[in-house]
């Protein structure tokens, strides 16, 4: 599989301790976490035509993507 992006750890490059962190000792944020990369690997895979879908749910995964990352943001300040 080619390289994914958007990947927390490139998202945040100065927070990765910090993700490991809050992973392991918040269950809110370690959700958070899972469901970010879940809706990641979804858009990856729709965007290389693994699993394609059509510009709406994608637009949609890309939303969701989005609101997950900013309360992500919000947490690791």
């Amino acid at each position: 599989m080619s390289h994914t992006p958007h990947e927390l750890a490139e998202e945040f490059p100065d927070k990765v301790e910090r993700i490991h962190q809050l992973r392991s000792e918040d269950p809110h944020f370690a959700r958070l976490a899972d469901e970010y990369h879940e809706v990641n690997r979804a858009i990856h895979r729709a965007e290389t035509n693994v699993e394609p879908c059509d510009q709406f749910e994608e637009e949609r995964m890309r939303k969701q993507r989005m609101k997950l990352k900013d309360e992500i943001a919000s947490k690791l300040n």
